[in-house]
């Protein structure tokens, strides 16, 4: 991760993490659903930068002693280099600082890669949501205690 620092997100990032979401995900997130998680008071919002490009973020939905992760996302030309799991390891550092003592999150069960990284990072997998993206794939709802 040499060279990559985390910090909050600021406005002017939504429009590349934006085209970030188109690269990364087939049900992306629009500008207008970003930036209404930009503005939410409950939410957590953190980007990876490197060079002055964003190369990746992550946010999470804090609310009664637990949150809800809602992106990961590393740029596909920066993957595997850590970035991801630095930017699990902020969500879940700030979390705690905010009394957060659950993490969920719901990943698509073919993306095995995603899975790998929060079993690593010492998620569990809870249950399946069945059709529960867009093109009717299940997802397998994960859990850390923090």
């Amino acid at each position: 991760m040499n060279g990559v620092s985390l910090r909050p997100w600021v406005y002017e990032d939504i429009i590349a993490i934006a085209a970030l979401e188109q690269q990364c995900f087939p049900d992306p997130w629009t500008f207008r659903m970003l930036a209404d998680a930009f503005f939410a008071e409950n939410d957590l919002c953190l980007a990876a930068e490197e060079n002055g490009a964003l190369v990746g973020y992550a946010f999470a939905v804090l609310g009664g002693g637990q949150a809800d992760i809602a992106n990961v996302a590393v740029s596909p030309q920066c993957r595997r280099r850590g970035i991801a799991k630095a930017l699990l390891a902020a969500l879940e550092k700030e979390a705690a600082a905010r009394g957060v003592k659950e993490l969920f999150l719901e990943v698509r069960v073919s993306n095995a890669a995603a899975m790998a990284l929060y079993l690593h990072c010492g998620y569990a997998g809870v249950y399946a949501r069945k059709r529960y993206y867009g093109n009717g794939e299940d997802a397998l709802v994960m859990r850390k205690k923090l």
